[in-house]
């Protein structure tokens, strides 16, 4: 590791202990933050995939159940028949705080109609099972949404931090220690070398 080029003073020896305490406080409160974010990111990982298993099923059984449904009945009227929703979703989006990291939250609210907007007359039970399953696969979807999209940014912020403890522990504070050693030897050759002239001096009055 090089030494800073700085002048072997002490003053710029105290500013850079100052400067290598505030590096290490640094190295350790961000790998803290890292490791408690790493510790979020298996949790959030862990839901993310059990929302997903979930997901998938239940989405497969509803798009099962349409695709039944047009079998046994006719298209025309299976698209008739869902052509004209009874119910509106509204989707607020917003933002929460993670380990200091802005992640999305979402709010799903629906007006409360009528789930089935056609008659039972028309179609048959497995589009009332389809629509079923969609409305109820509707929340898990924007609650995987959600943990994935969070999942993402704790992961960049995780490798973002994880670089900056790699720079401090392997570049900046060996550097600081390395160059505050530097000053310190210079320091003392400095007063070996004054002692000596001192002593050289007195030897020569004494004479």
């Amino acid at each position: 590791m090089s030494v800073m080029n700085v002048n072997p003073t002490r003053m710029e020896m105290k500013r850079l202990i100052g400067r290598l305490k505030t590096a290490t406080r640094g190295h350790k409160l961000l790998k803290d933050k890292t490791d408690e974010m790493i510790r979020r990111f298996i949790s959030l990982a862990e839901e993310n995939k059990r929302l997903r298993e979930q997901t998938e099923q239940e989405l497969c059984s509803a798009l099962q159940a349409f695709a039944q449904a047009r079998c046994t009945t006719d298209g025309r009227v299976v698209e008739e028949a869902v052509m004209m929703p009874s119910r509106t979703v509204t989707l607020t989006c917003s933002k929460r705080k993670v380990m200091g990291v802005d992640v999305p939250s979402m709010q799903v609210s629906d007006s409360g109609g009528e789930l089935y907007p056609y008659s039972f007359l028309s179609v048959t039970s497995q589009l009332d099972d389809s629509v079923r399953g969609l409305n109820n696969v509707l929340l898990k979807l924007v609650r995987l949404a959600e943990t994935e999209k969070t999942c993402n940014m704790l992961a960049e912020e995780i490798e973002k931090n994880k670089r900056r403890v790699n720079a401090l522990e392997n570049i900046m504070i060996p550097q600081l220690t390395e160059t505050i050693n530097y000053i310190k030897m210079k320091l003392d050759e400095s007063e070996r070398a004054a002692t000596v002239r001192l002593m050289k001096v007195k030897d020569i009055i004494n004479k």
